[in-house]
């Protein structure tokens, strides 16, 4: 069965279909035709994978799942959140994002966070999210160097290291992992109704 993941991040794919039922073949929007840059205008991250998802449903009338993913500071009362990855503005990177964030918690004490991650399947005429979840706290400067934006300053609970001192460690406990997890668990148990 073929399963289109609306991305065409390399590190994703390779991520999400190594957890995949042997069953399922995965495309990437490039596999598609798909070279759009799917607007994500929502004001959640349910809105934005079900936005990206439906998308490729409408366009290309193939089943499919898209994520959203953005990471929650309880002292700003769940910022960056959809704006993760554009916090620090139009053309900055990863790294102007996370010295944005670094600059606002500078004297807050409650440095309590949350990676958050949510699926959008849209398989048949279903409708389906899949959540997942790592609270952390958020360091005062970045250590490692592998991951990806705020990678850096971010201790998942029960670790001393940041997902960017974890390397592949970081993709078995990761908010992504976990709602590719619960998806995987999905497609598994209505094998007979899908196929």
């Amino acid at each position: 069965m073929k399963l289109v993941f609306a991305t065409n991040n390399a590190h994703k794919l390779q991520e999400v279909s190594a957890m995949l039922p042997a069953d399922y073949e995965l495309l990437a929007l490039s596999d598609i035709g798909c070279d759009v840059d799917i607007p994500e205008t929502a004001d959640s991250l349910q809105g934005n994978a079900l936005q990206k998802a439906q998308y490729v449903k409408e366009h290309f009338g193939l089943d499919c799942f898209a994520d959203d993913t953005g990471l929650e500071v309880d002292a700003l009362g769940g910022e960056p959140g959809i704006y993760s990855a554009r916090y620090a503005g139009p053309g900055h990177d990863s790294k102007a994002n996370m010295a944005k964030l670094l600059l606002k918690m500078q004297g807050k004490t409650d440095r309590h966070a949350q990676f958050r991650t949510v699926i959008a399947l849209l398989l048949g005429s279903d409708t389906l999210f899949f959540e997942g979840i790592v609270k952390g706290t958020l360091l005062e400067e970045p250590r490692g160097t592998a991951g990806f934006g705020y990678d850096p300053i971010f201790v998942p609970d029960g670790f001393n290291e940041t997902f960017a001192e974890m390397g592949d460690e970081k993709n078995e406990i990761s908010h992504r992992a976990r709602a590719v997890e619960k998806l995987v668990e999905f497609l598994k148990k209505n094998k007979e109704r899908l196929f």
